[in-house]
């Protein structure tokens, strides 16, 4: 069998895309740079950049298969010029690699943020979007790196999108900004919420919605990987009953947020750090990025759990592995 490349396996989607191929049988190589480290899955390390096109000709080399999963996924991010750098052209330089090497399938990782969602409505594939409604450097980035990838399938490169929503479960090392809300909320430092809401996603349930998109998806067609549409305040009180915390009542007008967000990302700017409360997340958080996975069910045969489980999973490995 010839191997299957997943890039971003030492984070948290790619972790799980690539422990889903080696429990069906796959031989995975996981592209990684030097500092990087694949935890706990028995996958051969090719080492590489996605600034460095020639580390990614080694990596592809004789690859049936290739997930491309990593990103930049800051939300905030002192030189945005990096996330352009690694997201879209880095996406230029794995899908040329790809190309010349012959590849069967390629599955692209994008996000939900990608897709149009109408206002006070569910979003899907075909909700009309474009470049300006993106919002903040990671969004912007993520949707000039997908008409990257549609314009490699429309030459002919059998290229799959799915745009995941909010993962969420074990094995979120960095962690993800939803995996932040999850251990801010552990660590008693949200004492209130904004009026928001996101679509709740089974990390496992996406790593299984990239395999059927490699196994059943259309080149070139887009499919959202999501399952529960829940606001900020359900999503706390399951967190709630699940820590045995109480849940956060005061609510937050997005005014408020906004300011304090200027704020801490201006102080972040003179004072070096992140900011606490990034200006990109809370005007993203604007609107309540409710999706349908309507598409990938229809099409893929995917099939996600409610979200209880995976959120439990994470409260778990967050207490058990020293993050509160």
């Amino acid at each position: 069998m010839r191997p299957t490349l997943v890039t971003g396996a030492s984070g948290f989607v790619g972790w799980h895309v690539a422990r889903e191929l080696l429990e069906r049988g796959h031989r995975v190589r996981a592209l990684a740079r030097p500092a990087s480290r694949i935890r706990e899955l028995d996958v051969e390390t090719a080492t590489g950049d996605l600034r460095d096109p020639a580390s990614l000709e080694r990596a592809v080399a004789g690859c049936g298969l290739v997930f491309h999963v990593a990103a930049d996924y800051r939300l905030w991010a002192r030189r945005p010029e990096e996330l352009y750098q690694s997201n879209v052209e880095g996406t230029r330089n794995l899908l040329a690699a790809a190309g010349r090497a012959g590849v069967e399938r390629v599955v692209y990782t994008s996000t939900v943020g990608c897709i149009g969602i109408p206002r006070n409505g569910v979003g899907d594939e075909d909700q009309p979007v474009s470049l300006e409604d993106m919002r903040g450097a990671y969004k912007r980035s993520k949707f000039l790196a997908e008409r990257v990838a549609l314009e490699f399938a429309a030459r002919g490169l059998p290229v799959v999108i799915v745009n995941p929503t909010a993962p969420v479960g074990d094995h979120d090392v960095k962690p993800t900004p939803t995996g932040k809300v999850i251990l801010d909320f552990l660590r008693g430092g949200m004492p209130a919420f904004i009026d928001t809401g996101l679509n709740l996603v089974d990390v496992r349930d996406t790593a299984v919605g990239h395999v059927l998109a490699a196994e059943r998806g259309r080149p070139g067609e887009r499919y959202i990987l999501g399952c529960q549409n829940l606001t900020l305040e359900q999503i706390l009180g399951r967190l709630a009953r699940l820590a045995g915390r109480k849940a956060p009542t005061a609510r937050i007008p997005w005014g408020v947020a906004y300011a304090f967000s200027l704020f801490s990302t201006g102080w972040a700017r003179l004072a070096g750090g992140e900011p606490r409360a990034p200006l990109d997340a809370v005007r993203m958080a604007r609107k309540k990025m409710f999706a349908s996975h309507e598409k990938a069910r229809r099409e893929l045969g995917f099939e996600p759990q409610p979200v209880d489980g995976a959120l439990k999973r994470a409260v778990e490995w967050f207490q058990g592995n020293g993050y509160c």
